[in-house]
């Protein structure tokens, strides 16, 4: 069953200001397109064509690319699992989801090995990620997360990393979710407290749920991919020569989108 994609736009993006004074992240553009709409033509050549947005900060602007929109209106005080769980309140639980944060840009081969996976809980991690990491940061384990597999199954994911030798992989903040899936995150979800709730983040309960015993597996991204954290990102993914294979799966998406 082809999933509907979950698209996590609900962040103001203040490392990019100004350049989100007056519109959300999603909406900052690369290579003259919205980081949302180069999603969006990855999933549809990937056969994902159904797109539910969840934005916050400045929603009406995501409504207005014509994309299903569901609002959290606690953007500003909640974190990305709010966000998600907002949707998956409205999405119908019995078909499986793709979840993606919106800051993101990638190939369709990445959704369609994403798609492929029959598993539960699927997220697709980077086993090269130092090159993009040492490209965009002085320090690479200044803003990497510990990441552990064996034998695909995720053992440990998230937190801050000591050494190089603690992250396998990076998780791209990509990931695929059956009915049994959003069940297992729901039910570690209920067990925290109201404030905890509102403070977890992504890998936070992913990891919860490896210590409940749910299976994550890692699906390893078959191509180039970038995260936009700021306006120097942009910059690389646009000019540096080392992202040239990058920008090449961007501008070979030109065709129209189908309708959502």
């Amino acid at each position: 069953m082809t999933p509907t994609a979950i698209l996590l736009a609900a962040g103001r993006g203040s490392r990019l200001a100004p350049l989100t004074d007056d519109r959300p992240k999603c909406l900052v553009p690369l290579l003259g397109v919205p980081l949302l709409e180069h999603q969006r033509r990855a999933l549809v050549a990937a056969g994902v064509t159904t797109h539910v947005a969840v934005a916050g900060y400045r929603a009406d602007d995501v409504r207005a690319t014509g994309v299903p929109t569901i609002v959290n209106e606690r953007w500003a005080t909640t974190n990305m699992v709010t966000t998600l769980f907002r949707a998956l309140d409205e999405v119908a639980d019995s078909a499986p989801v793709l979840v993606a944060y919106t800051d993101l840009v990638y190939s369709p081969e990445t959704v369609r090995a994403l798609v492929a996976s029959d598993a539960d809980i699927a997220v697709t991690v980077d086993p090269h990620w130092r090159s993009l990491w040492e490209a965009r940061f002085a320090e690479p384990l200044d803003d990497a997360e510990r990441f552990r597999a064996v034998d695909g199954r995720v053992v440990e994911i998230g937190g801050r990393p000591s050494h190089l030798d603690d992250v396998e992989a990076q998780y791209m903040g990509l990931l695929r979710l059956s009915a049994a899936g959003q069940a297992s995150l729901r039910r570690c979800r209920d067990r925290l407290t109201p404030h905890e709730r509102s403070t977890v983040d992504m890998t936070e309960l992913l990891s919860l749920a490896i210590d409940a015993g749910v299976e994550v597996t890692a699906v390893v991204a078959p191509h180039p991919w970038g995260e936009v954290d700021d306006a120097d990102d942009l910059a690389l993914y646009e000019r540096d020569p080392r992202f040239a294979p990058l920008r090449r799966e961007l501008r070979a998406l030109t065709r129209p989108l189908e309708t959502t």
